[in-house]
């Protein structure tokens, strides 16, 4: 019914509505919440919350307070596509998600219909912004990129050497795995298997002994925390010691439960650490006094949020066009740096540099 038939009274009350409604701008965040892989909705979902309370502490946006939804999408393609409606039926104007490429993908379908502006703080697949979608950004890097130093150093450091590549069949696995392949190879380096387990597996038993056979000196896995841990430390039992390199999902202190001194010496891919930057020391000691070590996507999260506020201060107002035009074309302070977004969407941010876990943590590999 429209608005013009209604009785004045009932036509105030709505208009009162509409006003009450505007004094809050909804956003949300969306991973893995539950799940073997819940350690990095945990980051998601932590730096979101500070983000929006730091934020709404300093006077929100454009003068309203700033909801957060918090979506768990567990990895699962379905599932996203699920939440990511749920978010546009609660009138999200904002996601900052989703953590896993395989949902961030069919999610942003959702998203770019519903005229909803997304900024993933960890999805690493180069199609997340390779198909011509404006809606879609990232602060994190592209695996092409992460591939790229992976199979350089592989090839510079390892040479003579018998390399393994295994992936998860993920899109974030594969595509990674993939990547690193391409690069060693024109490296002039040619691995000794190429082989695909399945996440969520307990048993790599059979994968270790057929790496013993091939007299594999280096693992590299395109895949998550769990599946390297159990690789690692099931190797490590066989009397297999080869050293395992993997991607930016290792960035949780769940990877050393798993391992324990079996991941001595774990070498991984991750961006330039923004908890490690002097600039941070204030956010991260907040984080600390709540008794949460802002690892990983942490601050990822935090930095997405803080470049979508001041894109929509710059543009007046959350309208999706105004926004993305602001995303595309300006500077934006943040934990993370000045960053930008090119055409595409993906950050200008520096891309990928090794870390080692020694004694239980990771730090800068030298």
């Amino acid at each position: 019914m429209k608005l013009s038939k209604l009785p004045l009274v009932a036509a105030a009350v709505l208009v009162m509505g509409a006003t009450t409604a505007k004094a809050e701008i909804i956003i949300a965040t969306a991973g893995p919440m539950t799940g073997q892989y819940a350690a990095f909705g945990e980051q998601m979902k932590r730096g979101a919350e500070m983000a929006v309370a730091d934020i709404n502490a300093s006077g929100g946006v454009l003068g309203q307070q700033l909801k957060l939804l918090v979506g768990d999408d567990a990895c699962d393609p379905k599932q996203a596509v699920a939440v990511a409606n749920e978010m546009a039926n609660k009138k999200v104007v904002f996601m900052a998600g989703h953590f896993c490429s395989g949902s961030s993908i069919p999610a942003s379908e959702v998203y770019a219909e519903e005229g909803i502006v997304q900024i993933s703080p960890a999805s690493t697949n180069p199609q997340l912004t390779e198909r011509g979608m404006d809606n879609v950004f990232r602060t994190c890097g592209r695996d092409d990129q992460q591939g790229q130093v992976a199979g350089e150093y592989l090839a510079k450091n390892f040479k003579g050497k018998n390399i393994a590549i295994i992936h998860d069949k993920t899109a974030y696995g594969k595509g990674l795995a993939d990547q690193t392949k391409e690069n060693l190879n024109k490296a002039g380096m040619t691995e000794v298997m190429y082989e695909a387990i399945t996440a969520g597996e307990k048993d790599y038993s059979a994968l270790v002994s057929k790496m013993k056979d091939s007299k594999v000196d280096v693992i590299y896995l395109g895949g998550y925390h769990t599946e390297a841990g159990l690789i690692v430390r099931q190797a490590r039992q066989q009397g297999l010691m080869a050293k395992l390199v993997s991607g930016d999902a290792l960035v949780t202190q769940e990877y050393w439960s798993i391992t324990g001194d079996s991941g001595e010496g774990t070498l991984m891919t991750f961006s330039p650490d923004p908890a490690k930057d002097p600039k941070n020391k204030a956010i991260v000691e907040k984080f600390v006094a709540i008794n949460y070590k802002p690892e990983g996507y942490t601050l990822y999260t935090y930095g997405a949020i803080q470049a979508w506020a001041q894109a929509v201060t710059k543009a007046g107002g959350t309208d999706t066009a105004k926004v993305i035009a602001s995303l595309k074309s300006g500077q934006f302070d943040t934990v993370l740096g000045s960053i930008g977004f090119d055409g595409k969407g993906d950050v200008s941010a520096p891309g990928y540099v090794f870390y080692e876990w020694k004694k239980g943590a990771y730090d800068y590999a030298h």
